[in-house]
């Protein structure tokens, strides 16, 4: 991600693989700190849809924090 910045604006989104066609759902647009505090609260199955766009780049969240 080259956007790392804390204040760095973010759509924080969830995309559900199971339903047909495939589903996004935007969570959060705001600094990425809040995104990554609102992504940690969410359960474990909707953690793994879940993505994080900057203005130049999108990555998965769990790639993002490591798992």
């Amino acid at each position: 991600m080259r956007t790392t910045f804390d204040g760095a604006t973010v759509r924080l989104y969830h995309l559900d693989g199971e339903a047909e066609g495939g589903a996004i759902t935007t969570l959060l647009y705001g600094p990425l700190d809040a995104a990554l505090h609102h992504a940690a609260r969410q359960p474990e199955a909707v953690q793994a849809g879940l993505y994080i766009a900057t203005d130049n780049d999108v990555i998965a969240y769990l790639d993002l924090i490591g798992d």
